[in-house]
């Protein structure tokens, strides 16, 4: 069973408390929106244009002891309508089930697609 032990989730004051996530769940972090993005063409896209239902790219802090193909430190892609968040610390974490990832990105090259982010 994985641990999260980053040192950003560790709690203030004298205690700390480890968490641990059972069976089948990840604890994703997803970075901050920077606002405006650009266009594999160049094209600057401004935070306020209205977007289609897009999947989320997030970094896995966390795995339960029965996940099967996510590692810790792996990008996975989801869709973020259908999570739930957890704030610890004041920073907003997402915790899912591994059948709810969409793909992958890490450096293990078994079975990939050919593109890398």
């Amino acid at each position: 069973m994985a641990v999260v032990s980053d040192s950003h989730l560790a709690p203030s004051g004298d205690s700390k408390l480890e968490i641990q996530l059972l069976h089948d769940r990840l604890l994703v972090h997803v970075p901050e929106d920077e606002g405006e993005r650009r266009s594999s063409g160049g094209i600057v896209i401004p935070a306020t244009a209205q977007m289609a239902r897009r999947l989320e790219w997030g970094d896995v802090l966390g795995v339960g002891n029965n996940v099967r193909n996510v590692k810790v430190n792996d990008r996975v892609l989801f869709n973020p309508e259908d999570q739930l968040e957890v704030e610890i610390h004041g920073k907003a974490y997402l915790v899912m089930r591994e059948r709810d990832v969409h793909a992958i990105a890490s450096e293990r090259t078994e079975h990939g697609t050919g593109l890398y982010l």
